[in-house]
């Protein structure tokens, strides 16, 4: 069994508190940080849905409005900060089919004309309207 130190260390608020004090006064640093760390946790939830919905990232830029360059740039050093609410959203949504669909069948249901969306598909809406939409017909399916 771990040590008392070692369980205090992979406690993530106790790392926090630490990294806090350590840097206290520091706020640019501590700023920085935390949008590291936002636009890592938003590139593994882009990346994630992309996995999920079979999407390579030219389909992806294709939908999002982008090049294929800055989704291969977001999936390297994370997503910006002003894109990190598509992130959220297709990630809510991803979450949404994954509970409520056998995963092998997430792919052909994004692309899937959908009679209450005016026929358009998920991947339709997420071009048209963006990622809110995408999340709010997810959450009316099911």
């Amino acid at each position: 069994m771990p040590n008392r130190a070692v369980q205090r260390q992979r406690d993530p608020k106790a790392v926090a508190e630490a990294l806090f004090e350590a840097h206290k006064g520091e706020e640019a640093w501590l700023d920085a940080f935390s949008e590291h760390l936002d636009r890592q946790r938003a590139r593994d939830a882009l990346a994630r849905t992309l996995e999920i919905w079979d999407l390579s990232q030219s389909e992806a830029a294709r939908v999002l409005g982008v090049s294929r360059q800055a989704v291969g740039k977001w999936m390297e050093k994370g997503v910006p900060a002003e894109r990190a609410g598509l992130a959220a959203d297709l990630a809510a949504a991803t979450d949404l089919l994954v509970r409520y669909l056998k995963r092998d069948r997430i792919p052909a249901v994004v692309r899937k004309p959908i009679p209450a969306l005016d026929g358009a598909s998920l991947l339709d809406l997420l071009s048209r309207d963006g990622s809110a939409a995408v999340l709010e017909a997810c959450r009316r399916m099911f």
